[in-house]
């Protein structure tokens, strides 16, 4: 089958990351006071690419995206829901999973993309309900397998009806050869505490588990006759409610579309520019700071809506970098830059966190947790730059904090007009924005060194030139302008020569250091395990398990264990 990545359904030359519900095609959004309703109802010819077709509630990545859209929505503009019940719109079929003609046509690069953003997605919905107070309750009726029941897993209650039909299953190895998405394989152990030898007779079983033993082996957590399933699942959603921390009767913003222009070398939004240098294999972001003071309240706040400058170029990020990450697979490493000034951004930071208990300025934190973390997991090497004129304070220095390596300018330009480069930092560095080993930037820069992070805590405020910064552990080196062009060309030309394979494994490896929770677990084994077996021919070679799925042929293994 031919690589689908260039034959986008719609006529587009791009997968856009961009939808609202006036577009979706596959997913039905209703909020009725604190509980919402989110309805999956695939269109079967609304596919991302051509090629296949959606059938059995199964998904793509443009399933996906709009349901990170409603996420989204669900936590800015319905911020006084408190239970969100997802729910199947076909008959005697929740969620087939993945759509595996997409799969099995897809480049291996949109494979391993695809899984990614789903994973991200689905640990943003356990991220509402642990910090949003927005829990989840899946209403499994019909078939629930693979990608379908890893959605499941993301929620808080599981409840499957009981009518001999309706299933829970990950059956990607059996039929596929492939891990069961390993977000799949990794909540079943860690999250839901199944028994190591029922998991492994689950994932090995293809038509999967249904009714009391579902219930049993935790799979699920309670399963429900169909005469009672609606009188169960009002109960339910009223004792999540009840439980919520929710922000009760909060009255959400609207989420306005991104104003985006895009052209052969780039794209400019508001706050944040990205060039692609093609012959060097870059993509240099730059992002912009506020141009006015921050708003004097919450009122005020409210009132700017989505336009709020941390909430904006947010967004902004988010949306450059899923771009880069979809589009542009030939970038070899993410520059970035800021312009603006640093007193202006800290002062952002110390609204939100004046504000912090309010909950459009906790909603706007949560997201650049994410968006970060969204950075953090970017198989491109991150770079920062520092230069004067930067604004790179407070939430925006997590970006130089993120990167695998950081140069700052001593000094000023010949010929330049603007003031010595300088970071600063805020009580947002301190706790925040944790990465998704639970630590944050700082705390995994500098492992086991207390002192180095109080060190660093006690400058908050200051104005940090390029030795103070270097001294203090923040960037990696500083250099003046004899050696700033040479430097940072040399490095740049180097990283783009080296195997991209082994610099994505070695970047993912030291970018997580501390201890491991079950977000590094998840796109640790993405990263190696997938990837490596997305490769292999017994998935995806001509006699392999997703070329022949449905064929009628059984595929041909290498029986060679390696």
């Amino acid at each position: 089958m031919a690589d689908i990545d260039r034959k986008l359904a719609n006529g587009a030359t791009r997968i856009d990351f961009q939808t609202d519900p006036a577009r979706y095609r596959h997913w039905k959004l209703a909020a009725d006071g604190d509980v919402a309703t989110l309805t999956m109802d695939v269109d079967e010819k609304g596919s991302l690419f051509e090629g296949y077709e959606l059938k059995l509630n199964s998904y793509d990545l443009g399933v996906d995206i709009e349901l990170a859209d409603a996420l989204a929505r669900l936590r800015f503009e319905h911020p006084a829901v408190r239970v969100v019940l997802l729910r199947s719109g076909k008959p005697r079929v929740f969620c087939a999973g993945a759509n595996i003609r997409m799969l099995a046509g897809a480049s291996h690069a949109h494979k391993v993309n695809f899984c990614k953003f789903t994973n991200e997605t689905r640990n943003s919905i356990e991220d509402a309900s642990e910090n949003s107070g927005q829990r989840m309750i899946c209403v499994v009726t019909g078939s629930c397998a693979g990608g379908g029941y890893e959605l499941a897993l993301a929620a808080d209650h599981i409840i499957l009806v009981d009518d001999g039909s309706s299933t829970v299953s990950l059956p990607e190895l059996p039929l596929l050869a492939v891990l069961p998405g390993t977000g799949g394989l990794t909540r079943v152990i860690d999250k839901r505490k199944v028994r190591r030898d029922r998991a492994d007779v689950f994932c090995t079983t293809e038509e999967g588990i249904k009714g009391k033993r579902a219930a049993d082996w935790r799979l699920v957590d309670e399963v429900v006759p169909n005469s009672k399933l609606e009188e169960v699942v009002k109960t339910r959603a009223k004792e999540f409610a009840a439980k919520s921390s929710g922000a009760k009767d909060a009255k959400g913003i609207k989420l306005a579309p991104l104003d985006r222009k895009f052209s052969p070398d780039g794209v400019e939004y508001g706050f944040v520019s990205v060039a692609f240098d093609r012959a060097g294999r870059l993509a240099t972001v730059t992002l912009r700071g506020p141009e006015t003071p921050p708003p004097a309240d919450v009122n005020a706040i409210l009132a700017q809506g989505a336009a709020f400058w941390p909430l904006q170029i947010a967004r902004e990020l988010d949306d450059a970098i899923l771009h880069i990450r979809a589009n542009e697979f030939d970038v070899a490493a993410i520059v970035f830059k800021s312009s603006g000034e640093r007193e202006q951004v800290a002062a952002y930071d110390a609204l939100l966190e004046k504000h912090r208990g309010h909950w459009l300025a906790r909603e706007v934190r949560l997201l650049w947790k994410r968006v970060l973390k969204r950075v953090d997991l970017t198989s491109r090497s991150l770079v920062a730059i520092i230069e004067p004129g930067s604004c790179f304070a407070g939430t925006l220095a997590e970006i130089v904090l993120a990167a695998d390596r950081s140069y700052m300018l001593v000094g000023q330009l010949a010929g330049g007009n603007l003031p010595p480069a300088a970071i600063a930092l805020t009580q947002a560095n301190f706790g925040s924005y944790p990465m998704s080993n639970g630590l944050t930037r700082l705390e995994s820069r500098f492992l086991d060194d207390a002192a180095t992070v109080k060190n660093a805590q006690a400058k908050i405020g200051a104005a940090l030139d390029a030795e103070a910064a270097e001294e203090l552990g923040l960037v990696t080196f500083a250099y003046d302008e004899v050696d700033w062009d040479d430097e940072i060309r040399i490095f740049l030309e180097e990283r783009a020569s080296f195997s991209p394979d082994s610099l994505t494994g070695m970047e993912a490896n030291l970018r997580f250091g501390g201890p491991e929770t079950m977000e590094t677990k998840i796109f640790a084994r993405l990263t190696a395990w997938q990837n490596w077996i997305f490769q292999r021919p017994n998935a995806v070679g001509e006699e392999g398990a997703l070329r022949r799925y449905g064929t009628g042929q059984k595929a041909a293994f290498d029986t060679k264990r390696v």
